[in-house]
């Protein structure tokens, strides 16, 4: 299947992005390499352009999408906390930006064996890494009733949570959950009929909780953000696409709280904490356009995120 995904936010990310066309950028979700080859386009050949991430069909994508830019380019597969020591191995002291794009990819979501879509019947994987162990099959059939109820909750905001995991442990017994299919199945059931007319999908929300849960995707992000900032040049940017209120809540609270000056209470008269802010805010959460959405509905959700290294 070719790998297909459709940058968004593209240009409001990379007028926000980019200072230094000279200089060292990482894109740390580099997909189908949508963002690094508009990105490349305004750099110059001594520029150094990286790009990192776990889907080893996206790196070999990528490799071929770029493979006569101009610049320097380096494409790493690993997971983007370890942003540290993938910078170490290629002798990178500090970057003059850093490329999130969050989430799950077109291509990954339209690949049917990936197991990510509810629109498919397929295996339940879901791993962004084949590498990795954890399996969305494991989680609907091992974990606990009440595990279920909270990865389903937190993760997925989902009001019928406890309903859906006891429907979920209630099918496991009579045979274990092998397909999407199957778990859409059991959702539908979960959640009443009324509840199910006129919103989304009725399995987004687990969907994405599941997902979310495989791949640990949110309890790497605030460490990872404050990682790329100690390694940022002075004048250099983060920059944060989101899909998700979770991601971006997380997001949006660890740029404000790298952002913030002194910490010491309000009542004190004078500031005794010595607390100096590492970043400033460039862009406090834009959205695509009107136009953008239409032409790509996937893009509804999204979120730019842009701070600057002081």
């Amino acid at each position: 299947m070719e790998f297909h995904h459709t940058s968004v936010l593209l240009h409001e990310t990379l007028d926000g992005l980019l200072t230094n066309p000279d200089g060292i950028y990482i894109d740390c979700t580099l997909g189908g390499g949508g963002h690094s080859l508009a990105l490349s386009r305004r750099l110059r050949p001594d520029a150094w352009l990286i790009g990192i991430d776990q889907d080893g069909a996206a790196v070999a994508a990528a490799g071929e999408r770029l493979q006569d830019i101009a610049c320097r380019h380096t494409a790493v597969r690993d997971n983007f906390s370890h942003i540290l020591s993938v910078m170490d191995s290629l002798q990178i002291p500090e970057a003059d930006g850093f490329l999130f794009d969050l989430g799950v990819s077109s291509y990954q979501l339209d690949d049917d064996a990936r197991g990510f879509s509810y629109m498919h019947d397929n295996t339940l994987d879901m791993r962004m890494d084949q590498r990795r162990e954890l399996t969305a099959e494991t989680v609907v059939n091992e974990y606990s009733e009440e595990e279920l109820e909270r990865v389903i909750r937190e993760y997925g905001e989902e009001r019928w949570a406890r309903r859906i995991a006891r429907f979920i442990a209630e099918r496991r017994r009579e045979k274990p959950i092998r397909t999407t299919g199957e778990l859409v199945g059991v959702i539908k059931a979960a959640i009443p009929v009324k509840a199910r007319t006129g919103g989304p999908h009725p399995a987004k929300r687990t969907f994405q909780a599941i997902r979310i849960e495989v791949n640990g995707e949110l309890s790497i992000l605030r460490q990872t953000m404050k990682d790329c900032a100690g390694r940022l040049k002075k004048g250099g940017r983060i920059a944060v696409i989101t899909f998700q209120s979770l991601e971006d809540r997380i997001i949006k609270q660890t740029f404000k709280e790298m952002s913030q000056g002194c910490i010491c209470p309000p009542d004190l008269p004078v500031c005794v904490c010595g607390h100096k802010p590492e970043v400033r805010l460039i862009v406090r959460g834009i959205s695509p356009s009107e136009a953008e959405i239409e032409e790509n509905p996937r893009s509804r959700s999204a979120r730019l995120r842009v701070v600057e290294k002081l």
